[in-house]
């Protein structure tokens, strides 16, 4: 088991708040799984609007969390970290289902598992729970990509 704190979890992602969605790496094998997790606050920004009456965390940012949890496992993979030039997409998601609403207070625990990974494409498998309960799964596809800066 390899725990990435917050620290360690910048160095692998470009995201910055508001859309840095992973908190934590609690769990990681090489090749194989990451389990990170993501505190849901009801002071992020998206609950002003969705929806102020009944907050609910978007399903969207749910699978963007999940990515992100992706491109760290693929990069920890891969045996390094990216650099300014290293660029990685998500280019297809698959197969999701929605079980459940992830409200504040809520602890997002998101599994991901590497599929394939060839020439920089990836296929994952995820899941995210909250308290044990599945609230989302879907497969992921991303690349990554060499840019001029």
């Amino acid at each position: 088991m390899h725990e990435l704190n917050i620290d360690e979890v910048l160095k692998f992602l470009p995201h910055r708040y508001p859309f840095l969605l992973i908190d934590r790496v609690t769990e990681y094998e090489r090749g194989n799984r990451l389990k990170a997790l993501k505190n849901v606050s009801y002071n992020e920004p998206f609950f002003q609007g969705h929806f102020p009456v009944k907050p609910i965390f978007p399903g969207v940012l749910i699978i963007e969390a999940i990515a992100q949890a992706t491109a760290i496992l693929s990069f920890r993979s891969k045996g390094g970290y990216p650099t300014e030039n290293d660029l990685y997409l998500l280019v297809g998601v698959d197969n999701v289902r929605f079980k459940r609403q992830v409200v504040p207070g809520d602890q997002l625990i998101i599994d991901v598992s590497i599929v394939s990974g060839k020439r920089g494409f990836w296929r994952y498998q995820c899941e995210a729970r909250v308290d044990d309960k599945l609230v989302c799964s879907a497969n992921l596809m991303a690349v990554l990509k060499k840019v001029e800066i």
